[in-house]
């Protein structure tokens, strides 16, 4: 039997209760580029794996067996503190991978990711990942950007966990997160909720709460579903600057 056209490949499923789900490679950003070749060597390296909503899928120090991709749902990467604080880093949207510094370097995972929904996670072993990123010109021009951004906002996440003011923390996290697009406004895609921006900026799901409504009222921002539009780009940007009075 021939083999059917690489770019409607489905990735083989996990034995289990998990129903069979087909997966289109090249509907995975990091692999949209490759080579026919390329994706047909890799096809059946892939295994698919369901999480309920707050399962640990990858836990901290754990081995770096694999490159995982967020195929549906919504997950959070976590670290947690010396007195046992879980602390958001970032949330990861479908098309996000993950995993992929202990592949790179080989080493344990630095830190946990849990499912904020139901998800569906394909998974990658770490020697196949490592003959990607060394052997597809497209696939290790994609880390490198991938790796350049992570630095730029792990810096700018730490610039805004250094804000004393805990509105202003709030204010720049929603700045953050927002997407631009030409003649639109902006908007937050897939809004964490109060508890997980709480825990990402080190305050409490109230204050969260409090600041968001504070926005509302003063028609900053809009709540549309599970995102967030911002009507008012230039107030929050001054609110996060500091320099209007409203700031609190």
């Amino acid at each position: 039997m021939k083999d059917s056209p690489p770019e409607n490949t489905t990735a083989a499923a996990d034995p289990g209760p998990t129903v069979n789900v087909q997966i289109h490679l090249r509907q995975i950003p990091l692999l949209s580029q490759l080579s026919d070749e390329e994706i047909l060597a890799i096809k059946g390296d892939f295994r698919i794996r369901q999480y309920p909503k707050r399962t640990v899928v990858l836990q901290k120090g754990g081995s770096g067996d694999g490159l995982l991709f967020l195929l549906n749902g919504q997950l959070q990467v976590i670290d947690v503190t010396e007195d046992g604080r879980a602390i958001g880093l970032r949330m990861l949207k479908p098309g996000d991978f993950f995993g992929e510094i202990a592949v790179i370097s080989g080493s344990t995972r630095t830190a946990s990711v849990v499912a904020m929904s139901d998800v569906i996670v394909a998974f990658l072993p770490a020697p196949t990942a490592l003959h990607l990123f060394s052997h597809s010109p497209s696939v290790a021009n994609q880390m490198l950007r991938h790796l350049a951004e992570k630095i730029q906002r792990d810096s700018e996440f730490r610039t805004l966990l250094s804000i004393n003011n805990t509105a202003r923390r709030i204010f720049a996290f929603l700045a953050m997160q927002k997407k631009s697009q030409p003649g639109t406004p902006d908007v937050v895609e897939n809004l964490p909720t109060h508890q997980d921006i709480a825990n990402m900026i080190n305050t409490s799901r109230e204050t969260v709460t409090r600041a968001l409504a504070q926005l509302t009222q003063q028609g900053i921002i809009q709540k549309d579903s599970n995102r967030l539009i911002i009507i008012d780009a230039q107030a929050l940007q001054r609110l996060v600057d500091g320099s209007d009075s409203k700031a609190a």
